[in-house]
């Protein structure tokens, strides 16, 4: 059942965070391999220097933004990667808690120079970022509650929609989110705040490559990083 959470200031300080998965850190590496070893076409990744680090300290909305001023000030979210430019469309009218935020941690530079530390590929079909740690137990100094979850049934995390990512204990979001690259079922747990429309490829392409260890979880084989996130 959807828990209703008010409009009004729900932002919670807190140390610490969490996550689904711990795994560790790796450096880039360009070629990408699917399982069977042939090299995985699709677009070209650099080297690159993101490593685990501390989160960024980034001060906690003081208020959630309006739909009309995301919409002005927020038109799309931008994350330059090491393999090309991810292009988010945001939900302004269905999520405006975690893109006000997104908006904050954006802007406060918490996403720059950070690997995108999880791929699962059974089950379901996510690429995990937006830890700065890469352990997946990192995140800000506050939290924010639910919103704009989607019914439970079959596929409803379709292809190319982002979300926020939480532990469930209890449901609160941070600064992690993944990226969908296949429909997916999940418990209707966590937050749709945007679509994927320019850089979907990317996305496709890292998780053909497979997990770094080979397991249908873990760190993704070909790294990518996201070296620096904009609003436009």
């Amino acid at each position: 059942m959807k828990k209703k959470f008010s409009i009004s200031l729900i932002f919670i300080f807190i140390s610490g965070f969490f996550t689904l998965v711990s795994v560790q850190p790796s450096l880039a590496d360009d070629s990408s391999r699917g399982k069977n070893g042939k090299v995985v076409k699709g677009p070209k990744c650099q080297t690159t220097d993101a490593v685990g680090r501390a989160p960024t300290e980034v001060i906690a909305p003081e208020r959630v933004l309006t739909p009309k001023t995301l919409k002005r000030t927020m038109r799309t979210v931008v994350l330059e990667t090491n393999c090309g430019e991810i292009v988010i469309e945001p939900f302004h009218d269905d999520a405006p808690m975690a893109l006000t935020a997104i908006r904050a941690l954006i802007r406060g530079g918490y996403y720059d120079e950070t690997l995108c530390h999880r791929l699962t590929t059974e089950g379901l079909f996510v690429l995990q970022c937006g830890d700065p740690t890469a352990s997946g137990y990192g995140g800000p100094n506050f939290t924010f509650g639910l919103e704009n979850l989607p019914e439970n049934k079959a596929d409803n995390y379709p292809a190319g929609i982002v979300a926020m990512a939480n532990s469930g204990r209890p449901p609160v979001n941070g600064s992690q989110f993944f990226f969908v690259y296949e429909d997916t079922t999940l418990a209707p747990s966590y937050t749709i705040w945007g679509r994927v429309i320019k850089g979907f490829d990317i996305i496709k392409m890292i998780a053909k490559a497979g997990t770094k260890d080979g397991s249908n979880n873990g760190m993704p084989k070909q790294t990518i990083a996201i070296e620096r996130a904009l609003i436009r």
